[in-house]
């Protein structure tokens, strides 16, 4: 089993498709810079993603697979029925990204390097992409201790990886969905009109909805916001202390973590 195609190939087609729909049904005007916007934003993915490569060359799938041939984590030492095991992989995999989005906003360090992800001032496919390599990086450590701690098989990481990206194009797409498709998707996981509101300016709006692929986490821990169609439109994005400069630059996108401002 080729992971890395399986994942590039998934990605790449799931990339395309929101592209492709929020194209023709966007949620909000955007500004003239697309261009270059997603061009910065791809360039910080594929650095992120080659300085991992060289940096701590393994993947979540392989941390699971070298877990379980050395019996680490609760499943590898537990005998479940296949789908319990399944369920519960996934949720307690979902909360610990819960549990890191919310860290990396309450910790100074952490936020430092986050906020390159939230200083862009528009919100589409190519924002699922921007997190700088250092945030990669512990990321990349976080889940491995993770997967370590709960030892999922290979197979349910791989899934729950594909799953993760997938949901984040999917919510930081500016893609209208029609008003009860949106409430009903809602209930069980993270739209883009909920996702969008956790890229607003405010910071109370800001420090909400801080799920990525199932909602009721927010619900659970009443970090869950809603707000009226209307103000979506009008909805500020980004850092408000980074408003006035052009934000989409690639050399100051990577530079971001280390100003202090």
């Amino acid at each position: 089993m080729d992971t890395p195609i399986i994942r590039i190939s998934l990605f790449l087609f799931v990339l395309v498709f929101f592209a492709l729909l929020e194209n023709f049904y966007p949620r909000r005007r955007t500004g003239g810079n697309t261009k270059e916007r997603w061009k910065t934003n791809f360039s910080i993915s594929i650095i992120s993603q080659v300085l991992l490569q060289l940096m701590l060359p393994l993947s979540a799938v392989l941390i699971a697979v070298l877990a379980s041939g050395n019996n680490f984590g609760l499943f590898n030492n537990i005998e479940w029925p296949v789908f319990i095991e399944g369920a519960l992989v996934f949720l307690l995999l979902d909360f610990s990204i819960y549990i890191q989005h919310v860290l990396s906003h309450k910790i100074p360090i952490l936020w430092q390097i986050h906020k390159v992800h939230h200083s862009d001032r528009e919100l589409d496919t190519s924002t699922a992409v921007r997190f700088h390599p250092l945030e990669i990086y512990i990321s990349m450590l976080y889940k491995s201790i993770v997967i370590i701690v709960l030892g999922p098989s290979a197979v349910l990481v791989l899934i729950f990886e594909i799953v993760l990206s997938s949901s984040a194009i999917f919510n930081h797409a500016n893609l209208k969905l029609p008003a009860k498709i949106d409430r009903l998707l809602r209930k069980t996981i993270v739209t883009p009109d909920m996702h969008r509101l956790h890229h607003s300016v405010r910071e109370f709006e800001s420090s909400k909805n801080y799920g990525f692929n199932f909602s009721f986490w927010d619900r659970v821990f009443d970090t869950h916001l809603k707000v009226s169609d209307e103000y979506h439109k009008k909805m500020t994005l980004g850092l408000e202390s980074h408003q006035s400069i052009n934000t989409d630059r690639l050399i100051w996108s990577l530079w971001l973590p280390f100003i202090k401002k």
